[in-house]
């Protein structure tokens, strides 16, 4: 409606027709969303907690029983998972850092693994 009420907003020189009219129908769109007011008040909103209290405390403990079966590990398997997990290292980074060679790293991480899953199942 803009080219039809002023066609002499349309300079050809600086850009062809189509995206000319993409750019006025965007920031026609945006000024329409910017005029808008919330219908419902912030005042009004019913505020929820993120999540219950039985799942926190689930989740606290089982971070706890986590970091005992961790300590527990064999001190190579412990630093192997801890570069791993917790420094994002990949397994030949760690291969390179330690010095052990890769099926090592590799064996180390999964033995740890199933050692920690053992002892966290129910």
């Amino acid at each position: 409606m803009q080219l039809w009420r002023t066609p002499d907003s349309f300079t050809a020189a600086r850009g062809n027709l189509g995206s000319w009219l993409g750019v006025v129908a965007r920031n026609r769109s945006i000024d329409t969303l910017r005029r808008k007011r919330p219908s419902t008040s912030i005042e009004n909103l019913p505020l929820m907690a993120p999540g219950s209290l039985a799942d926190d405390a689930e989740r606290s403990t089982m971070m706890e029983r986590a970091r005992a079966n961790i300590q527990l590990l064999p001190r190579e398997q412990r630093k192997t998972l801890e570069m791993a997990f917790f420094d994002g290292l990949t397994h030949s980074e760690i291969a390179e850092m330690t010095g052990d060679p890769l099926g090592t790293v590799k064996t180390r991480i999964r033995t740890a693994l199933l050692s920690l899953r053992k002892a966290l199942q129910p």
